[in-house]
């Protein structure tokens, strides 16, 4: 007898997305499934225009930060009795048309974190961007002792385990990297990818992510736990060794071939 699909909603951490927002949240409605926006306080239309729509509406009266955003966020879904959930941030950037090969390579691989990797297109990508991302995802496989694509990737399947880091002691957009390294060495999770298009160009608004303040943040959290963890030797070779697992039905990229490595604790 088949186990019942895991029940799973869209969260969305968001902060002024008024040009964006309401385009975001329907494409997500349009998956049929429940959606949870988290408005980190906006001071433009954003509340207001997510009010709107039919999903759960989580307010900030003041910034507190997309870590908090999305830790409050994983407690409403754990609330609500949900076992996943695939985040999408606000401004257009992810597309709800990728949900579906991200939930499908959830239910290949169970107890694995899915990351919507922004491996196509990647010429979008502002170069200052795409050095920080690359030295973050040097470290973040580090940390969770195997190969991770696109480590700062905002699309992704956390599984309820991962939920469960929910009071992780990290804040911004070091709660992405924690949930991550935790998942991997404490929860025994392991994690693929399916590749997304790297969407920089048109109407996006500017990020909230700084290249230089945030990973100078997410490298000291990460250097932090590769020492708590220790074999730091072992766990560098085996997040960098090999490739990551990176999974595409279309034939875009290597297919993997075998299963998933999952870390050492």
């Amino acid at each position: 007898m088949k186990p019942n699909p895991p029940r799973w909603c869209v969260l969305i951490p968001c902060l002024n997305e008024e040009a964006a927002i309401e385009q975001v949240v329907q494409s997500a409605l349009a998956l049929n499934v429940p959606v949870i926006v988290v408005d980190d306080g906006s001071d433009d239309r954003t509340p207001e225009i997510v009010g709107a729509l039919p999903v759960t509406l989580l307010r900030h009266p003041q910034r507190r930060g997309k870590g908090e955003a999305l830790r409050h966020g994983f407690r409403e879904a754990l609330r609500q009795g949900f076992d996943a959930v695939v985040t999408m941030d606000g401004d257009g950037q992810h597309l709800a048309s990728d949900v579906p090969r991200i939930v499908a390579a959830a239910q290949r691989y169970p107890d694995h974190i899915v990351i919507g990797a922004r491996l196509l297109e990647r010429e979008q990508q502002p170069k200052g961007r795409r050095r920080a991302n690359a030295v973050a995802d040097w470290g973040i496989s580090w940390g969770c002792g195997l190969p991770v694509a696109d480590t700062q990737s905002g699309q992704r399947w956390y599984p309820r385990a991962a939920l469960e880091l929910v009071d992780l002691p990290a804040e911004n957009f070091v709660f992405e990297a924690a949930i991550l390294i935790a998942a991997c060495r404490e929860k025994g999770l392991g994690v693929v990818s399916v590749p997304i298009a790297s969407r920089y160009h048109g109407s996006f608004r500017l990020s909230h992510f700084s290249p230089v303040r945030d990973v100078v943040r997410i490298t000291a959290y990460t250097f932090g736990r590769v020492v708590h963890y220790g074999r730091i030797v072992d766990s560098y070779r085996r997040s960098h060794d090999t490739p990551p697992v990176v999974i595409d039905d279309e034939g875009l990229l290597a297919i993997e071939t075998g299963e998933p490595a999952r870390a050492s604790r």
